[in-house]
């Protein structure tokens, strides 16, 4: 059979298993790996293809895996088709049937195999010359898995699954993925054939390999770059294996790229991270979303980073969380900072112990150092904000700006209550409340007087 023009690209993906063995009530495929649903990997791999049509089958708890899924990945255009009776793989991809063109090629992937690559998946397209492609791979325990058998000239004649095979075929170590790249012609052609006379009762996606052969069809193998990639999960213990081997595949990217760990085992990437040169991360930092750093970041221990961009040469000291945050270089944050959503950090200010920023500014050079909470509030550069200095943002039902100038100096356990502006270079005492605007230059004070009352005697707790 001569290789068709491939007029489109449709991906299926079967997502109808309950998953019974994780022991949750949520179905297997929306179980989480590096923080995101194993079908929203598969999702997400197919979006780096050019695919005109996905189809996802699903079963158990399908208004879950809709919803979860629609929300997520709405300009995928998902199509989805219900596999009311799980009776095998073949039966799976045959409901999906009234969905695939005519012409063109489907991908058939599993929304339990999470971690198959875009590359492998490009190269398991092209490999598809003649009708079917695969991916397989040599282990050296296949127990359980389908067998490759070839014949004498190497080509692929049948999968043969752990309880049908023989003696001699179960010592066969090259064992099959599941996954295919196959003409749209030819799954309107076998599956419509397929049988359930098996040991397992079953509808066997595998079958189309035998007919194919019996057409004369020669069949493509590749592999993949990395085993992991065609893992599938089943229970907790598999899901956190593989969580290891994804999380070992992107600490071994970023070393490459420069990025020293000081124990790699203790760092987990929830999303992506970009870095530059001589980036050091400590033991027990979690990154999660987008995350950027530049070169020469110094992070230490137990510092969580979501979606956040960190400049060169910042030192982020011991258990911050750094959220959805703009740091420029220089910058010195914690130890135990909590910068919270829209903070932006300019050049070399810095952000000390306890503090806690939230959709804020803090100008070149400015300093908050211990205790505080800075929320919606613009600091100007070379300002100094005392220890325990409150942005007094919320009157219980609205939010208000703060507005502190360059070069202004704010005393220790201070309240501004907003909506409030402090002049360039003016000056709050210590212990202040503040309730309006100070004038460049200024000194404003806020404090009530200090009055004594004499032989004061403290409550004691009643007697039971």
């Amino acid at each position: 059979m001569s290789a068709s023009i491939k007029t489109s690209l449709s991906v299926i993906i079967l997502a109808a298993g309950k998953g019974t063995r994780m022991q949750s009530a949520k179905p297997k495929v929306l179980q989480t790996l590096a923080s995101k649903p194993l079908l929203g990997h598969v999702l997400e791999t197919c979006h780096h293809l050019t695919v005109d049509n996905t189809v996802v089958v699903y079963g158990f708890g399908g208004d879950q895996v809709q919803s979860a899924m629609d929300s997520q990945y709405a300009h995928l255009s998902l199509t989805w088709v219900a596999q009311t009776e799980q009776l095998g793989t073949g039966h799976a991809v045959k409901v999906a049937l009234d969905k695939l063109p005519q012409d063109g090629q489907s991908l058939i992937l599993y929304g339990d195999v999470p971690l198959v690559s875009a590359a492998t998946l490009a190269n398991l397209q092209a490999a598809n010359t003649d009708g079917i492609s695969m991916l397989t791979l040599t282990v050296d325990n296949p127990f359980g898995l389908g067998r490759i058998k070839r014949d004498n000239q190497g080509n692929i004649e049948a999968i043969v699954e752990q309880k049908d095979a023989s003696d001699a075929e179960q010592k066969i170590t090259e064992i099959n993925s599941g996954i295919y790249c196959v003409d749209n012609a030819l799954l309107h052609k076998y599956l419509p054939e397929l049988s359930n006379d098996n040991a397992q009762g079953e509808y066997y996606l595998t079958d189309i390999v035998k007919m194919a052969v019996a057409d004369s069809i020669i069949i493509t193998a590749i592999e993949p770059d990395h085993a992991f990639e065609i893992e599938g999960v089943n229970n907790r213990q598999q899901l956190a294996s593989l969580e290891r081997s994804w999380q070992g595949k992107l600490i071994a990217d970023l070393q490459e790229a420069g990025v020293q760990f000081a124990d790699p085992a203790r760092v987990d990437i929830r999303g992506s991270l970009i870095a530059g040169q001589d980036v050091f991360v400590d033991v027990g930092v979690v990154f999660e979303g987008d995350c950027v750093l530049g070169d020469n970041v110094y992070i230490e221990a137990g510092c969580v980073i979501k979606s956040s961009k960190i400049g060169d040469a910042c030192h982020l000291k011991p258990y911050c969380v750094i959220d959805h945050t703009k740091i420029g270089a220089g910058v010195d944050v914690g130890p135990f900072a909590h910068l919270r959503p829209d903070t932006v950090l300019a050049d070399n200010s810095k952000v000390g112990n306890f503090v806690e920023i939230k959709k804020s500014v803090v100008g070149q050079g400015s300093k908050v150092n211990h205790l505080s909470y800075i929320g919606d509030a613009t600091i100007g550069s070379n300002a100094n904000i005392g220890a325990g200095t409150i942005t007094c943002n919320y009157d219980g039902a609205n939010k208000s700006q703060t507005i502190i100038k360059d070069n202004a100096f704010i005393g220790s356990n201070s309240s501004l209550v907003a909506p409030v502006t402090i002049g360039n270079t003016a000056t709050v005492a210590a212990g202040s409340v503040i309730t309006k605007d100070v004038d460049a230059n200024a000194l404003a004070f806020g404090r009530a007087r200090q009055s004594q009352k004499d032989n004061f005697e403290r409550p004691v707790k009643n007697k039971k």
